[in-house]
């Protein structure tokens, strides 16, 4: 059984950074994608309107990066190891990165969402 954990989040100010991590357990698999995406409060219903933030491949797919057009060169995200296990390094937020963030797994067999973690700016 596969298990994400989610650590970081919170509040901070316009112009500040924040970090968050996530960490994928249970799985042997080293074929894999993990990724944030996010969400706002009105369309927390809408599965379909999550934005892409960012995501990487495993090194053994390449380790490719990919980053949403709102948030390139502002956040970065990073493989911790080469196991699942990602960072994602948050900078010159803005009130329009008040959402909230899930972290996603993506294996050949199998996807997986985490619980969400709240980011909040404030101007």
């Amino acid at each position: 059984q596969v298990h994400l954990v989610e650590s970081g989040g919170g509040s901070v100010q316009t112009g500040g950074s924040l970090r968050l991590s996530c960490a994928a357990s249970g799985s042997d698999t080293t074929l894999w994608t993990m990724a944030w995406y996010r969400t706002t409060p009105e369309k927390e219903r809408d599965f379909q309107a999550r934005e892409l933030v960012a995501e990487v491949d495993s090194p053994k797919i390449g380790g490719a990066t990919k980053y949403g057009d709102s948030v390139k060169g502002r956040f970065t995200i990073s493989k911790v190891n080469d196991k699942p296990t990602v960072d994602l390094q948050m900078n010159s937020v803005t009130p329009e990165d008040t959402a909230v963030y899930y972290c996603y797994f993506w294996t050949p067999y199998d996807q997986y969402w985490g619980r969400g973690s709240q980011v909040s700016v404030s101007s």
